[in-house]
C-alpha cells in the first residue's frame, strides 16, 4: 500500500479529529434525532478512523492479525470510501433544506457508496494477492486480475465524490452568507483540489505499470503528502461551520465573564442575589455567565433607590466632553453613579433616588452597559477623574 513510513503526518491529524469527535460527543448525546448532528459525528468518526488506520504498522499489524496478507487494504480502502460518501452527503446535508427530495439524495449516495464497498470487499476476495505490500501495493498489484479492479474502483469512488462535491460546492459558495461557512467551503475545496492531485498521481502511476513503465514514485512518493493534505482540509471544513460559531462564543463568554468579575465584587455589599443557586467551577461557561449577570442585575435593582440619573448624565456628558466613545462614556458614567449609589447605601427611609427606575434603565439596561461599566471600574483614576467634576459636593466629602 503506497504509504509514507512516518506515523507522526498520519497519527497528527488522526489525533485532532478525536480531539474534534470527542468535543462533538456531548452534542450527539444531546441531540442525536438531529440529521445534521448525526452527519458531522459519522463523517468525523469515519475520517479519524483512516487516519488511524494507515500508518504502515497499522497495515502491518492488521494483516499479522488476521493472518490474511493485504487485508488493510480493502479495510483502509472501505473506510475512505464510506468517508467520501459521507462528506458528500454531508455537503448536500448543508446545501439543501430539509425536504423528502434531500432525504432521497442522501439514501441514493449512502445506497451507491454501500455497493462500492461491498464491491471492494468482493473483487479483494477474487484476487490472489499473497505478497504483504505496506507501501507500494497499488502499483504492484496493478495488474493482477480483480485486485487492479479493486484498486481502480476505490481511486474512481475518490475521485467521483471530489469532483461532485467542488462542483455543488463551486455552485452554492457565492450564495453563502455566513462567514464560518464560506470559510468551510474555502477549506473542503482546497482539500478536494488536493485529493484530485493524489487521484491523478495513482492513476497515473498505475497507467504506467499497465505500459510497462516504471513510475512508482508518483504513488508512493508524491501521492500519500496530497492524501493527508486532502482529508486533513476537508475535515477541517467540514468543522469549521460548527466549531468555528461555538469557539467564538466561547471566547465571547469567557471575555464577558472575566470582565463582569469587578462589578460582581463591588456589588457584593449590597446584598445576595434574589436566586443565588449554587453553580461549581466546573459548571458549563454560559451557566456561570449567567449567573454572573444575574447577581450584577439583582445588585442593581437593591441599589435603584439611591441611583441618580442626573450624575449618570452629567458623568456621561464629562466622559463624552474628555474624549471618550459613547460605548466607554456609558461605562464611565455608570462606574461613577454605582460608585456614589454605593455611598449612600443603605437608603434612608423615605428614598426614592432621582428618578430611581430611569436611573437604573441608564445604568444597567443592557449586558453590553454592565460589561462597560465593569471595563471602568478597572481604571480608577478616570473614574475619579470624571466623579469629582461631577459628583455634588456632600457625596464627594462621604466617597
Amino acid at each position: 500500500m503506497s504509504l509514507s513510513g512516518l506515523h507522526i503526518p498520519y497519527l497528527l491529524p488522526a489525533l485532532l479529529l478525536t480531539v474534534a469527535l470527542a468535543l462533538k460527543a456531548p452534542t450527539f448525546l444531546r441531540a442525536w434525532q438531529d440529521s445534521d448532528v448525526r452527519a458531522t459525528t459519522l463523517l468525523l468518526l469515519l475520517a479519524a478512523a483512516v487516519f488511524v488506520s494507515v500508518p504502515p504498522a497499522v497495515i502491518h499489524g492488521v494483516n499479522s492479525v488476521t493472518g490474511v496478507p493485504n487485508l488493510a487494504a480493502a479495510w483502509v480502502y472501505s473506510l475512505l470510501t464510506a468517508f467520501c460518501g459521507s462528506c458528500l452527503a454531508m455537503v448536500v446535508t448543508w446545501r439543501e433544506r430539509p425536504s423528502p427530495r434531500r432525504s432521497r439524495v442522501i439514501r441514493r449516495i449512502w445506497l451507491l457508496y454501500s455497493g462500492i464497498i461491498a464491491a471492494l470487499w468482493a473483487t479483494f476476495l477474487l484476487a490472489d494477492v499473497p505478497d504483504e505490500r505496506v507501501y507500494d501495493l497499488d502499483t504492484y498489484y496493478a495488474t493482477e486480475p480483480w485486485m487492479r479492479e479493486h484498486i481502480l474502483l476505490y481511486l474512481t469512488a475518490h475521485m467521483v465524490s471530489a469532483l461532485v462535491a467542488a462542483y455543488l460546492i463551486w455552485t452554492w459558495i457565492s450564495k453563502v452568507r455566513s462567514a464560518w461557512l464560506k470559510a468551510g467551503l474555502v477549506f473542503l475545496q482546497a482539500g478536494y483540489a488536493f485529493g484530485l492531485v493524489f487521484d491523478i498521481a495513482k492513476f497515473t502511476a498505475i497507467g504506467a505499470r499497465w505500459s510497462g513503465r516504471d513510475l512508482d514514485w508518483l504513488s508512493t512518493t508524491v501521492a500519500p503528502p496530497f492524501a493527508i493534505l486532502d482529508a486533513s482540509l476537508v475535515a477541517v471544513g467540514f468543522i469549521l461551520p460548527q466549531g468555528g460559531p461555538f469557539l467564538q462564543k466561547w471566547i465571547g463568554d469567557q471575555i464577558s465573564f472575566r470582565r463582569l468579575r469587578r462589578l460582581e465584587l463591588v456589588l457584593r455589599g449590597v446584598g445576595p442575589s434574589v436566586a443565588d443557586a449554587r453553580v461549581g467551577v466546573f459548571a458549563p461557561l454560559d451557566l456561570r455567565l449567567l449567573q454572573r449577570q444575574q447577581r450584577i442585575h439583582d445588585g442593581l435593582l437593591r441599589l435603584a433607590p439611591v441611583l441618580d440619573a442626573a450624575l449618570w448624565l452629567r458623568a456621561f456628558d464629562a466622559a463624552g466632553a474628555a474624549g471618550y466613545a459613547e460605548g466607554p462614556a456609558r461605562g464611565i458614567a455608570g462606574a461613577v453613579t454605582v460608585r456614589a449609589a454605593l455611598a449612600a447605601w443603605p437608603p434612608q427611609a423615605g428614598t426614592t433616588g432621582s428618578a430611581g427606575a430611569d436611573a437604573l434603565r441608564r445604568v444597567g439596561s443592557g449586558e453590553s452597559d454592565i460589561e462597560a461599566i465593569s471595563r471602568a471600574l478597572h481604571r480608577a483614576r478616570v473614574v475619579e477623574s470624571i466623579r469629582v467634576r461631577v459628583a455634588p459636593s456632600e457625596t464627594r466629602a462621604h466617597v
